[in-house]
């Protein structure tokens, strides 16, 4: 089976009354003002061509109106595309009839938002069963599986709250659990942890990895945060102005960025918490270095960094998570990664 759980190819979307008539004038480079001020249509996306791999948190993130939302709502057809293609598992999401689509949307994706979109006047356990209802289940499974994943998120003994008796990381802890309940392969966030406090906000992405750890889901996430990004995504995709600027890695979006946008974003990243050990690493055993550490493939420059330090390392070695020798970093290597990065921030 194949790797790609989501394919987006040649995707555009323009609002307006006429947006199959425009879309040339796109095609030849007019941006988005232009086409407002000149047409008065509303530039959504445009060719946008996208792989999301299967159990992957993969991130699309840009400023206000860069089409990060209008992307994501195109995946379960709740937008229909000016042009282009969406395939989920090879099947083509467009060519679905109502009924497909139907059952596509309430057992192949599950949705978390970011204004909670909870029912006020039913309690949390109803809340978090609703999807199950929406898929015809009965009320003992809906009643197991809303109480064991309202668990999984760490509000047991909250059942029968209401909505606004919880905090908003409450409220939406109930939301993680709705959609987790209906078992989907797809989970969309959009922009589910923007409206909570800071430290709120570092809990459920905690939680999320917690969780995608355990049970692979392939997740998109929308944020507008490159902190947010830089920590859950597996990769990136940036947009700007509705077109797609660079999809990687954190590590390639870091080390390079595809153009003086994506620089800008990255500008006053620490690098040294993002960049990982396999990215800096060789293949060569450093010559004439006696006392070496080990490190994991996947630990942070700036993890490495203190191991080495504490444990009066000269070098370090990089194993993969079954513990197998990989590659090499010399001290004179984590020295000029974290001098560049202090000097990029700097800047």
């Amino acid at each position: 089976m194949s790797d790609i759980k989501i394919r987006i190819k040649n995707l555009s979307k323009i609002f307006g009354a006429r947006p199959e008539s425009v879309l040339k004038y796109v095609e030849q480079g007019m941006d988005k003002e232009q086409l407002l001020e000149k047409h008065q249509h509303i530039l959504g996306l445009h060719d946008i061509n996208l792989a999301l791999e299967n159990k992957n948190i993969e991130v699309i993130m840009g400023l206000s109106g860069s089409g990060k939302s209008t992307l994501i709502r195109h995946i379960n057809r709740l937008i229909e595309p000016t042009a282009g293609s969406i395939e989920v598992d090879g099947e083509d999401v467009l060519k679905m009839n109502s009924k497909q689509l139907r059952h596509f949307r309430q057992s192949k994706t599950a949705m978390v938002f970011q204004k909670f979109a909870l029912m006020p006047h039913h309690t949390v356990i109803d809340n978090a069963g609703f999807g199950l209802k929406m898929q015809g289940k009965d009320k003992a499974f809906i009643d197991e599986h809303a109480r064991k994943w309202l668990d999984r998120v760490g509000l047991t003994g909250f059942e029968n709250h209401y909505p606004a008796q919880l905090s908003g990381g409450m409220q939406q802890r109930v939301g993680l659990a709705r959609a987790l309940a209906c078992d989907a392969d797809i989970l969309m966030m959009d922009e589910a942890f923007s409206a909570l406090d800071p430290l709120i906000r570092s809990d459920m992405q905690d939680l999320l990895l917690e969780l995608q750890q355990e049970l692979h889901k392939t997740i998109v996430f929308i944020t507008h945060d490159l902190d947010e990004a830089l920590k859950i995504g597996d990769r990136i995709a940036i947009l700007n102005g509705g077109r797609l600027v660079q999809h990687g890695s954190p590590q390639e979006i870091l080390l390079n960025p595809a153009d003086d946008y994506v620089e800008r974003f990255v500008a006053d990243v620490n690098r040294t918490q993002v960049l990982l050990a396999k990215s800096i690493m060789v293949d060569e055993k450093p010559q004439d270095q006696t006392q070496s550490v080990t490190c994991q493939e996947d630990e942070t420059v700036h993890t490495v960094l203190h191991t080495l330090l504490s444990e009066d390392g000269s070098y370090v070695v990089v194993e993969d998570s079954e513990g197998r020798k990989v590659g090499y970093i010399d001290k004179e290597t984590l020295a000029d990664t974290v001098f560049q990065s202090e000097q990029k921030s700097a800047a």
